[in-house]
């Protein structure tokens, strides 16, 4: 890596993964460590983060849930971040609509999202130092819904409306962060939540999960965690790009969502 790309990438910057203890989260982790960031992995499961900090040497761990309110100050008084990147949520309750009472609806509305306004309003009201960027993870199913999921589609959209609303707010204030949205193009087997959709849709398909995955996948590369964090080191080199944009991440690149 010559001297260039590592001032335009996450080399020497701190980085801070909301829910990298496991899947998505854990390749952010790895991705930003391999580019030389001091990085701080941030998810509840205590036991999970020990091996994340025994994996990579360096790595910081913080064991908290990002859901309460203090969880943010908590978070950048460990590693104030250049970039934040969150991917905490919760695995949707995957079930026919008329058989999902409010709370099962409605968990990742009280999660996902319930993270991102916290922190997003940490990151304004501190605020984060100017050049700071925020990456909020979404999903291809706020484009284009899922039935079987409840409110996660709704709640996934809700991130990309909360990416503008305060890449608009930071604008405002002349606070200089970027924020966007990245939206993974398909299910990605390789996390909780990927395996549970996998599984419910394949069901009501009658197809086993590798069948319907390789129907997903229909002759495309398929999006996994490693494209994606491959995908935000390559963001980071351009810190103008998308800021309050909604990123759509297919086998064929990146494209904005209207």
């Amino acid at each position: 890596m010559d001297e260039s790309s590592k001032e335009l990438g996450l080399h020497g910057k701190n980085v801070v993964v909301i829910g990298g203890s496991r899947g998505l989260g854990r390749a952010l982790v790895a991705a930003a460590h391999a580019e030389g960031a001091q990085v701080l992995a941030v998810a509840r499961q205590e036991a999970e983060l020990r091996k994340v900090a025994e994996e990579r040497s360096g790595v910081q761990v913080l064991a908290l849930d990002a859901t309460y309110e203090s969880a943010p100050a908590r978070v950048f008084a460990a590693l104030s971040p250049d970039v934040l990147l969150l991917c905490a949520g919760a695995v949707p309750h995957m079930a026919p609509l008329g058989e999902q009472n409010w709370e099962q609806f409605s968990r990742n509305w009280n999660t996902d999202v319930k993270i991102a306004l916290f922190f997003l309003q940490a990151a304004l009201n501190t605020p984060l130092p100017e050049g700071s960027t925020i990456v909020l993870i979404s999903s291809r199913a706020a484009i284009g819904g899922s039935s079987p999921s409840g409110g996660y589609a709704g709640s996934k959209r809700m991130l990309m409306f909360l990416a503008k609303y305060a890449q608009e707010e930071s604008d405002r204030l002349h606070l200089g962060l970027r924020i966007l949205a990245l939206a993974p193009g398909n299910i990605m087997a390789e996390t909780d939540v990927g395996k549970a959709a996998a599984a419910a849709y394949a069901a009501s398909r009658g197809l086993s999960i590798e069948d319907f995955l390789s129907l997903q996948r229909g002759g495309q590369p398929l999006v996994t965690p490693d494209l994606v964090a491959n995908a935000l080191v390559e963001l980071a080199r351009d810190p103008q790009k998308s800021a309050g944009k909604s990123l759509l991440l297919s086998g064929k690149g990146l494209e904005i969502v209207p």
